[in-house]
């Protein structure tokens, strides 16, 4: 692993997205007017869109990230840069290091874009403050990019990329707690939603929303939404190929 190497990709990849506005738009903009669009959907039940949106704020970004990723970088392989890349001296990990770290900076952006919408433009009131719903919302960002990065080592077609949402992001969104609490369901699908990434990333969120400290409970939910990013993009790098 050579952090030169890995900062280099970053750079190349920051600068192919800045000539892709829509790309951009999708990133940057997006999360933020689906909140505002979920605002008005609720506009007669106040109440029940200041209790949901700060966790929707976990789910927007995560979705939005898996997509651009997985399909980014399974561009990459099916044009051959990565065929070109891997006869360089650069390992599969700085080639997904610096896709994470060119990702991680419009994570960041987008973060902080829907957390002032939500927080400032939406005016909803969260007990913990700013800070930790910000650090949550990049986290869950981090999470479907890194999520993306892995599944895109097993499509081998744009169109196979995009299939992978519904099968990997769906379940999670359906038993995270969302619309049902967990303890609500069957068995079975608590014990799926107890080892899903999203849930925790949920469930931080609404940590975040009824206390004003930071909680035990908040540290273990981000230290497992941040090990699942770290063991995906790891996994990305072990299984990643190139182009038969």
């Amino acid at each position: 692993m050579s952090p030169r190497k890995t900062l280099a990709t970053a750079r190349r990849v920051l600068q192919q997205l800045s000539h892709d506005h829509r790309t951009l738009a999708l990133i940057l903009l997006v999360p933020s007017v689906l909140l505002i669009i979920f605002k008005y959907a609720f506009q007669g039940e106040q109440t029940v869109f200041d209790q949901l949106a700060p966790m929707i704020l976990g789910i927007f970004p995560l979705v939005i990230m898996f997509i651009v990723t997985s399909i980014a970088t399974l561009r990459e392989r099916t044009v051959g840069t990565l065929d070109r890349l891997l006869t360089m001296p650069i390992a599969k990990l700085d080639f997904l290091l610096g896709y994470a770290l060119a990702f991680a900076i419009l994570a960041l952006a987008q973060a902080s874009l829907a957390s002032f919408v939500l927080l400032g433009l939406l005016n909803v009131s969260v007990a913990g403050g700013a800070g930790p719903v910000l650090i949550c919302a990049i986290l869950s960002g981090l999470l479907g990019m890194s999520l993306g990065l892995f599944m895109s080592a097993f499509a081998s077609s744009e169109f196979q990329a995009v299939q992978f949402m519904p099968a990997v992001i769906f379940p999670q969104l359906l038993t995270c707690g969302l619309f049902v609490a967990r303890d609500q369901m069957a068995k079975l699908l608590q014990w799926f939603a107890n080892i899903m990434p999203l849930t925790y990333s949920v469930d931080a969120l609404k940590q975040v929303t009824a206390h004003a400290d930071w909680t035990a409970t908040l540290t273990r939910d981000l230290a497992v939404v941040a090990g699942y990013t770290v063991a995906a993009l790891i996994f990305g790098a072990l299984t990643i190929r190139r182009r038969e």
